[in-house]
């Protein structure tokens, strides 16, 4: 399995959007995911997102 990119969340997080600590670690991970597309100007649809997280996180072939 791929680990969380933790590094680059923060720097995101950090360094582009100015967060403090408090509000980086206070926000969900879907509050996260959004604030980043929005600042990365690729705010992608659900249906999307979904998809790339499932190709990053797999289940190892489990159903349901």
């Amino acid at each position: 399995m791929t680990p969380f990119p933790w590094d680059a969340a923060m720097q995101m997080g950090f360094g582009v959007m100015r967060l403090s600590s408090r509000d980086f670690w206070g926000l969900t991970p879907r509050e996260l995911a959004a604030a980043f597309g929005a600042a990365s100007g690729r705010a992608a649809t659900p249906r999307a997102r979904l998809d790339e997280l499932m190709r990053a996180f797999p289940d190892g072939g489990r159903n349901g």
